[in-house]
């Protein structure tokens, strides 16, 4: 019983080493992806791969579906917050900045939900802790953005667009609180990224990429390995985590993405780890465990539902 016990703590281990592995690594691939196709076709074609993968593994499995319209409507509208506004706003950003900096902007997702749900009525709010955790977070963020002491170019754009990504996807996840789905969490992650995928798609084609689409051996690898890893693997392995470890151990991944997709960056791609970089992860990750470990004070008693949180 007791080599059980160690051998399922192992896994569960590996698992998470998995995760933080592989969704730190996507905004590596994504970076190299967009440097070879373009990026809202890009990713929406992954989602639209990912997507119908999962549901059919749904189908084949027999997990529930939405029972009704309304419902499917609800759950794609929330695909179009975290995988249009957010992961199409990431790709659309490493167009222009590096992935260690995505990366790093994305982890600020936690801090825009919290000052989200502080603002609503029926909400939870923060406490002190978590007001300072909020506002550490935000100073590590302009301290990125605006110093210019390290003689660091920053990119507007990019970053307006990292920003606009992070409050997009914290935006989809206090959305996705205020219903229940009667569908299985794979279900309800095939549609999202289905209706994430389809909407990338169209925007797309309406930019016009399609004819500026010319797959290449690496353009093709880093779609296929987001596909697989990012999202068939990184996601199996995260439910798995969350079936054996409480919901914010397991969270704690999002710690540990910023410095491995840096590190890879540097490794990879000959990205700057410069001494801002460091002191602006520093803060703002400091200000994000702040505010994942303030005690928070329930307005009400709403269940969450579950999200597709990778990049």
């Amino acid at each position: 019983m007791e080599l059980t016990v160690k051998n399922e703590n192992k896994k569960v281990i590996l698992a998470y080493i998995a995760v933080c592995i592989f969704w730190g690594s996507t905004y590596l691939a994504i970076r190299i992806g967009v440097s070879e196709l373009p990026p809202t076709i890009f990713a929406g074609i992954r989602f639209i791969i990912a997507g119908t993968l999962m549901f059919g593994y749904a189908a084949l499995k027999g997990l529930s579906m939405p029972k009704n319209l309304s419902e499917v409507f609800k759950i794609s509208i929330v695909g179009i917050f975290l995988l249009v506004g957010g992961n199409g706003a990431v790709v659309w950003a490493e167009t222009r900045v590096s992935s260690g900096i995505a990366s790093l902007m994305v982890a600020t997702v936690p801090l825009f939900m919290a000052l989200i749900e502080s603002l609503l009525p029926s909400k939870t709010k923060l406490n002190g802790k978590g007001w300072l955790g909020l506002f550490i977070g935000f100073i590590g963020v302009s301290f990125l953005v605006l110093s210019d002491w390290n003689k660091t170019s920053v990119d507007t754009i990019g970053m307006s667009l990292l920003i606009v990504s992070s409050l997009s996807w914290a935006s989809g996840s206090v959305y996705s609180k205020s219903f229940t789905s009667s569908a299985s969490t794979i279900s309800n992650i095939a549609i999202q990224m289905l209706s994430g995928g389809i909407c990338l798609s169209a925007i797309g084609t309406f930019l016009g990429e399609f004819s500026r689409v010319h797959f290449t051996t690496k353009g093709l690898g880093a779609l296929l390995y987001l596909v697989v890893f990012g999202s068939m693997v990184g996601y199996s392995c995260y439910i798995y985590i969350l079936q054996k470890w409480p919901a914010a151990k397991a969270g704690t991944y999002a710690y540990v993405n910023p410095p491995v997709a840096v590190i890879l960056g540097a490794i990879f791609l000959k990205e700057v780890i410069s001494i801002k970089i460091i002191l602006a992860t520093i803060t703002i990750l400091g200000g994000v465990i702040l505010v994942q470990t303030s005690k928070l004070k329930p307005a009400s008693n709403i269940k969450e539902n579950s999200n597709y949180i990778e990049s």
